[in-house]
This record gives C-alpha cells, structure tokens and sequence, in this order.
C-alpha cells in the first residue's frame, strides 16, 4: 500500500502568520510613504502587530501537536528566529530606520515557515 505524502496539518496557521505580518508590513510602509494617515487609528497597526505574534506563537506551537511529526517540527523550527526581531520591535522605538529593519528582519523566517509546512513529508 503505497504511502500518501501528506501536508502538515498546521499549514494554515503558518498561512496565517504570513497573512497577519504581510499585512501589518503594508500598513506600515504606506505609512512611512505617507500614502495612509493612521493618526485617528494608530491602534490599528498595534493590533496588526499583536495578531502577527499571536499567530506565530500559534504556528510554532505546531513543534507540540501536529502531524506529520518531521515535517512540523521542521517548519516550526524554521520559523523559531522570527521572535527575536518580533519581540524587539516594541523595544527599539518606532522613529528612524531600526523599526523597519528589525521588522524586515523576521520575513525570512516566517516564509521558511509557512514553505517548509507546505512541502509533503516523505517519511514512511
């Protein structure tokens, strides 16, 4: 009976994560660009901000519960240096080029994530 290769089960949360930082990343460059004035609802990128961590813890939690094994615990271990950035933004002010880098900074790890959770395991 041949193996099927499936997905691991916490993709969606990786997706979510993604989703939640592209967003709060879009807010806040058209902010910077000034393209959007968030000054009566500055909140909003504070929210987008938590949603983005809360869905990442979410997705790390993956390395706890989600199958297949092998294939969550790699996509969580992928996204696992996204908290450092993400963690130090609130710390670094927002004024002047450290925020967005720091921010920039967390990218890679979480579309590592969201790629490694999207590719099948193999394991039989």
């Amino acid at each position: 009976m041949p193996h099927r290769r499936t997905r691991t089960n916490a993709a969606p949360l990786f997706g979510a994560a993604l989703v939640a930082y592209a967003a709060n990343a879009a807010l806040g460059t058209a902010v910077a660009m000034r393209l959007v004035d968030t000054r009566d609802f500055r909140w909003l990128h504070h929210a987008m901000y938590i949603a983005t961590c809360v869905a990442s813890a979410a997705a790390f939690s993956a390395i706890l519960w989600a199958r297949p094994t092998q294939a969550s615990r790699r996509a969580a271990l992928a996204l696992a240096p996204a908290a450092v950035p993400l963690a130090a933004i609130p710390y670094l002010g927002t004024h002047g080029r450290r925020h967005p880098l720091v921010a920039l900074a967390a990218a890679p790890f979480i579309v590592a994530g969201l790629v490694c959770s999207r590719i099948p395991s193999d394991r039989k």
